[in-house]
């Protein structure tokens, strides 16, 4: 896999050098030269895996991310993924098959990316998280990363119009310092890892300081993005929506 993941690297370096992006990578440091760990993102934008696990400097460890199972199944992105090692989660039948595969991943010393939140939160702030992460690393004893990922949801996200990025967007992925959840109910250590996660966002909201109302700025930094209430009730339906035609597939 070295080769393909390699190569894709490569092409995505291209890819955001010819839209003009401002990619900023921060706390590089952060992530282990060896061992397992398990980077836990936030997430704002559809392609917000690919800048945590692709973005230079080169040469960097390979990452394997856990992704809606959906995607495997569509004609270039889903061959893409497994050409890369990424894991597919079933979101609506057995997510424990990802959990033994990332599991197994860890166990054989590599890096495996997540988003605790589990779908993209268009309040742009992390959102309660669910409790995979910590729990994978109470199995594994591998340490966990938060990250934070910043300014990707100006290129592709939920409930947006996906239409060509003006030049320029900032987009900025912070690592930062090992978290080592301590034994015990994984509820009280989700929110402290959601906790380190948030303050990585909110200092890269700080760092833009973009134009009051931005509509990729949240509500309560004074952006346009929709307040919790609202995207609460539209992820609901969501998953509604998405069960409801899953069950009519199976049947």
């Amino acid at each position: 896999m070295g080769t393909v993941y390699s190569s894709v690297s490569r092409l995505f370096e291209i890819g955001f050098r010819a839209t003009g992006l401002d990619l900023r990578i921060e706390g590089l440091e952060n992530l282990p030269a060896s061992g397992s760990a398990i980077v836990a993102s936030n997430h704002v934008g559809y392609v917000d895996f690919a800048f945590v696990m692709l973005s230079p400097p080169r040469p960097r460890r390979e990452m394997a991310f856990l992704a809606r199972g959906d995607l495997f199944e569509r004609p270039v992105v889903g061959p893409a993924l497994r050409a890369l090692g990424q894991i597919p989660v079933d979101q609506h039948g057995d997510p424990a098959l990802a959990m033994r595969a990332a599991e197994d991943h860890l166990a054989a010393g590599g890096i495996v990316g997540l988003h605790p939140e589990g779908t993209i939160n268009p309040t742009f702030l992390p959102l309660q998280g669910k409790s995979g992460a910590v729990r994978l690393a109470q199995r594994t004893g591998a340490p966990i990363i938060p990250t934070a990922v910043w300014g990707s949801q100006r290129l592709l996200t939920k409930w947006r119009p996906a239409g060509v990025p003006e030049r320029g967007i900032e987009v900025r992925v912070t690592y930062g310092e090992p978290f080592v959840p301590p034994p015990g109910p994984a509820s009280g250590s989700t929110r402290a890892l959601m906790a380190r996660i948030t303050a990585l966002v909110e200092r890269s909201i700080a760092d833009e300081a973009a134009p009051a109302g931005s509509w990729w700025v949240p509500a309560a930094h004074g952006g346009g993005a929709p307040g919790l209430a609202e995207v609460t009730e539209r992820l609901e339906a969501q998953v509604r929506e998405r069960r409801a035609r899953r069950r009519g597939l199976d049947s």
